[in-house]
C-alpha cells in the first residue's frame, strides 16, 4: 500500500519523536509534532487529528508497509520504541526497493550526457554510492560538503512550493543587526545556495525591489490568499548569476574587469578551478611563475571574501579602489593579531 507524502512526513515526525528517550510522548504530543512538521514542510495550516496519528501508529505497526515498528505504551498514556536502538531509517532496503532505486539511477546516468542536467551528476553519484553501501555493505567513497543542522533548512520544501505555486508571502526577517523582526509582503522568485547557505530571492509589493534574504535569518513566513502573485521582469534567474560571485547584486548593475595577482604556488588552483566562468590568463612571470588573471564580475563583498581566502597567494591589481578596501581590510586583520600578542 503506497503511502502519500503528507503521511510520509507523519510517518518520519513519530520516528523521530519515539527516538527521543529524553522526553514521554502522549498521543497529543505525537499530534502537535506531526502539525507542526507538516507546516514546515509543506506550509499546510490544517491540523492533524487524533483518529489520524492513531492510523499511523497501527500502519506503522503492521507490515503493510514493512516498518513492523516496536511501538509501545506504558503507564496507559506514553508511547515509546521497545527497543531503545530502531528507526525506520535503520531498515534496509527490500530487494524490490533496490532495484527500483538501480534503475532510477541508470536512467539518471543516461541524461547527464544532456546540458540540461549536468547539474545532477552530484545527485547521481549520492545515490549510487547510498546503493552500493547498502547493498554491499562496504564503506562510502564518495562524501560532499553538507551542513545537516543548518538553521532555515525546513523551509526549503514550503518555500519551493510557494514559489512553484506563486503565492505572494508576509515575510518576518530580522538581520544580525536588528532587535526585532521586521515584516514585508514578498513576491518568492528563486531559491538559491551558495557555499552551504540558502537564500531566497523575491520582490516586496509596491515597489518591487528585489532581495535576497539568507534563510537563517527569516523568523516566519505564511502566504497571503488574494493577492496576486506578480513577477519583476527585471529579474531573470537564468542569466542573473552570470556575471556574480555569490548572491549580492543591485538590478542594473555592472560588470567590472578585476585584475589580480597569484602567487606560483596558488595559480595552478586557480587555473584549475577559475573563480568565475569569466576568468582569463593575462601573463604569467617566467622568473617566478606567479600569474595575472582578469574575471568579468560585479564587485561585491563575496568577492572580496573569495580573494581574501588565499591570504598572501592573492593581491588584487585593479580596480584600484577596490584593491585599496581589501588592503584596509587586511591591515584591520593585522591588527586584530598583534592586539594579542
Amino acid at each position: 500500500m503506497p503511502a502519500n507524502k503528507n503521511a510520509l512526513i507523519r510517518y518520519k515526525t513519530i520516528d523521530t519523536c519515539l527516538r527521543n528517550r529524553y522526553r514521554r510522548w502522549t498521543l497529543d504530543d505525537l499530534v502537535d509534532a506531526c502539525c507542526e512538521a507538516l507546516y514546515d514542510a509543506e506550509g499546510i495550516t490544517k491540523g492533524v487529528s487524533v483518529r489520524t496519528v492513531q492510523g499511523d501508529i497501527q500502519m506503522m505497526r503492521s507490515d503493510k508497509l514493512g516498518y513492523n515498528v516496536p511501538i509501545e505504551v506504558y503507564e496507559h498514556k506514553y508511547y515509546r520504541y521497545a527497543d531503545k536502538d530502531f528507526s525506520i531509517f535503520n531498515m534496509p532496503l527490500s530487494p524490490n526497493d533496490f532495484d527500483v532505486l538501480q534503475e532510477a539511477v541508470e536512467m539518471l546516468r543516461q541524461l547527464e550526457e544532456f546540458d540540461q542536467f549536468r547539474e545532477m551528476a552530484d545527485v547521481v553519484s549520492r545515490l549510487q554510492d547510498k546503493l552500493a553501501i547498502t547493498k554491499l555493505g562496504r564503506k562510502p567513497i564518495v562524501h560532499f560538503d553538507n551542513v545537516p543542522d543548518l538553521k532555515g533548512l525546513r523551509m526549503l520544501n514550503p518555500l519551493y512550493n510557494h514559489i512553484a505555486h506563486r503565492q505572494p508571502l508576509l515575510v518576518a526577517y530580522q538581520s544580525f543587526k536588528a532587535t526585532e523582526p521586521q515584516e514585508f509582503t514578498l513576491h518568492p522568485h528563486l531559491l538559491k545556495e551558495f557555499r552551504n547557505r540558502w537564500f531566497l530571492f523575491g520582490s516586496q509589493e509596491g515597489n518591487m525591489r528585489l532581495y535576497n534574504l539568507p534563510l537563517d535569518r527569516i523568523v516566519r513566513f505564511e502566504p497571503i490568499y488574494g493577492l496576486k502573485y506578480r513577477d519583476n521582469p527585471d529579474f531573470a534567474p537564468e542569466h542573473f548569476f552570470d556575471d556574480l560571485i555569490g548572491v549580492s547584486k543591485d538590478i542594473g548593475k555592472t560588470p567590472r574587469r578585476i585584475k589580480f595577482w597569484a602567487s606560483a604556488e596558488q595559480s595552478p588552483y586557480i587555473i584549475t578551478k577559475p573563480l568565475h566562468p569569466s576568468q582569463r590568463l593575462v601573463s604569467q612571470d617566467p622568473a617566478d611563475g606567479s600569474c595575472i588573471f582578469s574575471i568579468d564580475v560585479i564587485i561585491n563583498h563575496e568577492l572580496f571574501s573569495v580573494l581574501m581566502s588565499y591570504g598572501p597567494g592573492v593581491r588584487l591589481i585593479s580596480p584600484p579602489k577596490s584593491a585599496a578596501h581589501i588592503a584596509s581590510l587586511l591591515r584591520q586583520a593585522a591588527d586584530q593579531y598583534e592586539a594579542t600578542t
